[in-house]
Order: C-alpha cells, then structure tokens, then sequence
C-alpha cells in the first residue's frame, strides 16, 4: 500500500470513530459512485449500518 492509501485508511478510521453519521454517508456515496470498489459482503455491510 502506498503512504497515500495509508493516509486515506487512517483518515476514514478517524471519520468512522468521530462521526459515525458523516462517515456512513460518505460511504454511501463512494458505493453509489464506484460500486465496482466494493464487494458483496462490504455493501451488505454499509446496508445494515444504513437502518440504525
């Protein structure tokens, strides 16, 4: 992995930690714009998430 990934892992664990709702959203986004990056399991995961 690259330090720019790295970086990117580490701010969106940080989003997840201290704005579950932002960070929720964000992830939304990312699945509706580039499904292709997620797999099955993540998206059911995202889904699930979505109801609380």
């Amino acid at each position: 992995m690259s330090n720019l990934d790295e970086s990117i892992g580490e701010i969106l664990l940080n989003l997840q930690r201290e704005d579950p709702i932002t960070f929720k959203k964000l992830m939304k986004k990312a699945q509706e714009e580039n499904p292709e990056l997620f797999d099955e399991n993540m998206s059911e995961e995202i889904k699930k998430h979505e109801d609380n």
